[in-house]
């Protein structure tokens, strides 16, 4: 999976890691039990501080996108991912209000969102089409 870090951004590097993971996941790049790579192997490709990585990896774990174990370090969880239940849709909602109170700003209709809602959710979706079919 490759990774892309954009290190002029304002969105904290941490943060632009753990977006990066869960999107590997998503695309089914990233598949269940399959290790990531060591804290200071991560810190090392991507030129950043191994603690960066480390808090990504932590918010991953608390999120329950992967387990953390001594022999194989990060991986992804195994067994499920957490589910959207009402409070991550309560965070969503609050995460997606400014974008799309500037959207509406900016003059972009409704449907317009919609469109780029569902196109940006369908790329997500393809790795589960190929599997299906």
């Amino acid at each position: 999976m490759l990774l892309q870090i954009d290190l002029q951004s304002e969105v904290p590097i941490y943060t632009q890691l753990v977006h990066n993971i869960i999107e590997g996941i998503a695309r089914k790049e990233l598949l269940p039990g399959e290790a990531l790579p060591s804290v200071r192997s991560m810190a090392a490709d991507l030129g950043i501080n191994l603690h960066t990585v480390n808090k990504a990896y932590n918010i991953l774990k608390q999120d329950g996108f992967v387990q953390v174990n001594r022999k194989q370090g990060a991986v992804i969880h195994p067994a499920s991912f957490p589910l959207a239940d009402e409070q991550y849709q309560l965070r969503l909602q609050e995460q997606m209000r400014p974008l799309i109170a500037e959207a509406i700003c900016r003059g972009m209709s409704s449907e317009q969102f919609k469109v780029i809602s569902e196109q940006i959710y369908s790329q997500f979706s393809i790795g589960e089409e190929k599997e299906d079919g």
